[in-house]
């Protein structure tokens, strides 16, 4: 399996964003208003779809969801404690720390989607829809509330503005109900996911300072770590804690060494934080993945 071939088209959009906002005249104002775009209704419609896709089977993936859950929640655990390690803390911006912890648990579901297809065909494509339905909202939450407490914001009231949680609460309300997108519609919402993922991503390339990493460098390589090294690790542990079969082992890697997701750059510049910061974190974990992946899924033993 050709790894680099799945991460090569999101890194790419990356750079064409920066590209085209240092080097035309669509600069940082223009993509101001794309990454609102993105942000209130794109992204939101793209969430909805990937969560009403395909139906949730909870009992036959219940191992399979605890272990997937318990990962997150492991990683979210750790990112939020960087701030009060020993040694680690003393290094670390409280803000850039609120902007940027949602790297190390976040992952980019769509990559998930296309290499859990791959490799495991239909049951496991099936199975990764469950994860996803159950983990994305989680995640999203985790990732609002430090920068909702961190600028003073009602958690709450974050939460309940947020297009990014709301679609995703409602994806998984209509996925249990067993409400599903009208045929004669999916084409056009298709088509605006597609959109979504593309813009996204021109958009974080456009946001990006290299440079801003230099101020950050305990943090980034903290988050990163967390992201690509203790997370797969930490899977594979609860995978044979679980007894997971091989298919539910292999998408439990899948997405334990996905890189994070591209919509952290959009959600950290709307919440008014260092969006160039969380941008180039984000094309560092694209890059990164091209070796985590490989050691999840050709490594560690299943």
């Amino acid at each position: 399996m050709n790894f680099a071939a799945l991460l090569i088209p999101d890194f790419s959009l990356i750079v064409c964003g920066w590209l085209v906002c240092r080097y035309t005249l669509l600069n940082r104002t223009v993509w101001q208003q794309a990454e609102a775009l993105v942000y209130y209704f794109l992204f939101p419609v793209l969430l909805f779809q990937s969560i009403v896709r395909s139906p949730l089977d909870l009992g036959a993936a219940s191992g399979l969801i605890a272990a997937g859950v318990l990962t997150g929640l492991c990683a979210i655990t750790l990112a939020y404690a960087l701030p009060h390690l020993p040694w680690i803390g003393r290094h670390i911006d409280r803000r850039d720390h609120a902007a940027s912890a949602q790297i190390a648990f976040r992952f980019n579901s769509f990559i998930a989607l296309a290499l859990v297809e791959r490799v495991a065909g239909a049951p496991g494509l099936l199975l990764v829809a469950v994860l996803i339905g159950f983990c994305v909202p989680i995640f999203n939450i985790a990732a609002v509330w430090p920068m909702a407490r961190e600028s003073g914001t009602h958690f709450g009231a974050a939460l309940l503005r947020n297009p990014l949680i709301l679609a995703t609460a409602a994806g998984l309300a209509a996925n249990l109900a067993g409400l599903s997108i009208p045929g004669w519609l999916e084409p056009a919402v298709s088509r605006i996911s597609a959109s979504a993922i593309a813009l996204g991503l021109m958009a974080a390339g456009a946001g990006m300072q290299i440079g801003s990493l230099a101020k950050g460098k305990m943090l980034s390589v903290s988050v990163l770590a967390i992201r690509h090294v203790v997370t797969p690790l930490m899977a594979w542990g609860l995978a044979r804690l679980f007894r997971l079969d091989g298919v539910q082992t292999l998408v439990l890697l899948v997405f334990a060494a996905m890189p994070t997701a591209s919509n952290c750059y959009v959600l950290a510049a709307r919440m008014g934080y260092n969006g160039a910061y969380v941008a180039a974190l984000v094309t560092l974990s694209t890059l990164l993945a091209g070796l985590s992946l490989p050691f999840a899924l050709g490594v560690l033993p299943r």
